[in-house]
């Protein structure tokens, strides 16, 4: 082994709590660098591996197949938790750097749907596992080998760390995005470029693998393993009545609430300003990434508060202020990354009036409804491709649909016992005379990006990183100090996992379908506030103090 051929002085030096926390915090960056890029570039992979569905609903299939790797992380977690608290924290994360690189590499290289066809789509899901299985053994390995290295006064501020780097990862991330689209035509980043970040990360792989195999094994560890008091059955001891509560009480009680804010402020924004607010792909990453690099050392600070006044009271703080805040911040948003169309949507609020029994969810998970089959279908499949925020109105059976743009009325076509050619050229009459009544009303179809309020955009995006540094920053203490050390790294990742991969992971899939299937851009949301609210009150209810527990036992 590495550490065996180390020279003495040099093993000292990585046993260093400070030396410690760099390596294993870098090593974390890398590897969250790799998890990121897919959700980064959800748009690009909308285009290259679900084509064959309509727009709105690639791009959530896009998302979906993000989440795949959020469904495997609980089961990564199982495993590489067992491991981990049988054959040691540092081999577990070494295996799991391994798998997490050459997983996303092979993204980079993988043909699209239109020359592998159905198995295209397949293959990039068995990679996304791939990479939900690694994450699961990642997290908790590195924040519980910190922890057992950090002093107890600073355990908070050391494992505080490991979330900032996890966000420096999705920044590592944007910034190469961004580097390439700054360097290609988007024709060009959109047909090959967007490979290229996946296709480096196979150096960051070599450079996170030499820095982690120069670590040591944690203290805590060793001491278990040479008393021989290590778990030989983590996963039943884990799900043993008492320690299935606190678990139980950890995912509803501080992780559900924590993840789903997390990737409200890293991801929804990232997808509301392109997808909704039509901001410029480009000017989203640049705006998104410099909002995320102002708000890390934020994790920093509610770490090192977490150790002077508790986790309980930091994490539960968060979780209040989110609860009350996310609706008027992403109000806000608009009014500042698309003042005209916050001005539209004031001015000439959008209504369907139509037949219920005659509307369908707009979200195929199929691809095979054009939504052309009634006059309803008709008007809300154009305002959903429009990005445009509209609310129902209800009409007597049989009534016909119309949109109403402020004071101007758009009739959708009725298209029974039209022929296929009359009923399309209906439908693309139709379509004209809406998009003349959004421009006429002054819903505009992208951004102007010299309208945008940069500062205060990001303003909002800092803002909402520090609900989720206040969240996050204190969890892996937390957790650390939940529970013994014999099945700490099982009973850590469980629930950490479950719910960041069932709850958290499935935040923009969810939220975006919860918009497509009733016309509020805003409505996606209440999937945070739900959670932020659930979070708080158990929360505040069940779970305990940690702060100045002993880790050892």
């Amino acid at each position: 082994m590495v550490e065996e051929v180390l020279q003495p002085s040099a093993r000292k030096f990585f046993d260093r709590p400070s030396s410690v926390v760099v390596a294993a915090s870098l090593g974390t960056m890398f590897e969250w660098y790799d998890f990121f890029l897919y959700g980064s570039l959800a748009s690009a992979i909308a285009h290259h591996f679900f084509a064959s569905v309509n727009e709105a609903t690639g791009f959530i299939f896009a998302l979906g197949a993000f989440g795949a790797g959020f469904v495997a992380r609980p089961f990564g977690a199982a495993l590489f938790g067992r491991l981990g608290d049988v054959v040691g924290r540092k081999r577990t994360f070494l295996a799991t750097m391994t798998i997490m690189g050459l997983s996303t590499f092979l993204v980079g290289l993988l043909p699209g749907v239109d020359v592998l066809g159905v198995a295209a789509p397949i293959i990039l899901v068995a990679l996304r596992v791939l990479q939900g299985l690694a994450v699961g053994g990642e997290y908790g390995g590195a924040a519980i080998y910190v922890a057992e290295h950090s002093p107890p006064a600073r355990r908070g501020l050391y494992t505080s760390w490991i979330n900032a780097m996890a966000t420096l990862g999705l920044i590592a991330s944007l910034l190469v995005i961004i580097a390439f689209r700054r360097s290609l035509s988007p024709q060009d980043f959109q047909a090959w470029g967007w490979r290229l970040p996946f296709l480096i990360s196979i150096f960051l792989l070599g450079v996170s693998l030499w820095i982690r195999m120069r670590l040591n094994e944690s203290p805590i560890f060793q001491r278990m393993k040479a008393a021989g008091d290590t778990s030989k059955a983590p996963i039943t001891e884990s799900l043993g009545r008492d320690n299935l509560r606190t678990m139980l009480g950890v995912l509803f009680g501080v992780i559900a609430g924590g993840t789903t804010i997390w990737y409200t402020a890293h991801f929804y924004t990232l997808f509301f300003l392109e997808r909704v607010l039509k901001v410029d792909g480009l000017l989203t990453n640049e705006l998104v990434a410099l909002a995320l690099v102002i708000g890390i050392p934020t994790y920093i600070f509610f770490g090192w508060l977490s150790d002077r006044i508790g986790r309980k009271i930091v994490l539960m703080s968060g979780c209040a202020l989110a609860a009350v805040t996310i609706f008027p911040a992403f109000h806000l948003l608009t009014e500042a990354a698309n003042p005209a169309l916050a001005a539209a949507q004031r001015n000439a609020p959008v209504v369907v009036y139509a037949d219920p029994g005659a509307c369908s969810v707009q979200f195929d998970p199929i691809g095979r409804n054009q939504f052309n089959s009634t006059d309803c279908d008709i008007a809300k499949a154009f305002l959903s491709r429009a990005g445009v925020n509209y609310r129902n109105a209800q009409r007597a059976a049989g009534g016909a649909a119309e949109i109403h743009f402020g004071e101007r009325i758009v009739r959708a076509p009725d298209p029974r016992g039209r022929s296929a050619v009359d009923r399309d050229a209906a439908i693309a009459a139709f379509q004209a005379e809406a998009r003349s009544a959004l421009d006429t009303v002054g819903y505009p179809s992208a951004a102007d990006p010299t309208r945008t309020n940069v500062p205060l955009v990001i303003a909002i995006i800092v803002f909402l990183v520090v609900l989720t540094a206040m969240t996050y920053a204190p969890i892996a203490a937390f957790l650390v100090e939940l529970f013994p050390a014999r099945i700490r790294y099982t009973s850590f990742s469980l629930p950490y996992h479950l719910g960041t991969g069932w709850i958290g992971g499935f935040l923009p899939a969810t939220a975006f379908a919860i918009v497509a299937a009733n016309g509020d851009i805003y409505s996606g949301l209440w999937y945070p506030v739900f959670f932020a609210t659930t979070t708080l009150v158990i929360g505040v209810a069940f779970l305990p103090e940690t702060r100045g527990r002993s880790i050892e036992g």
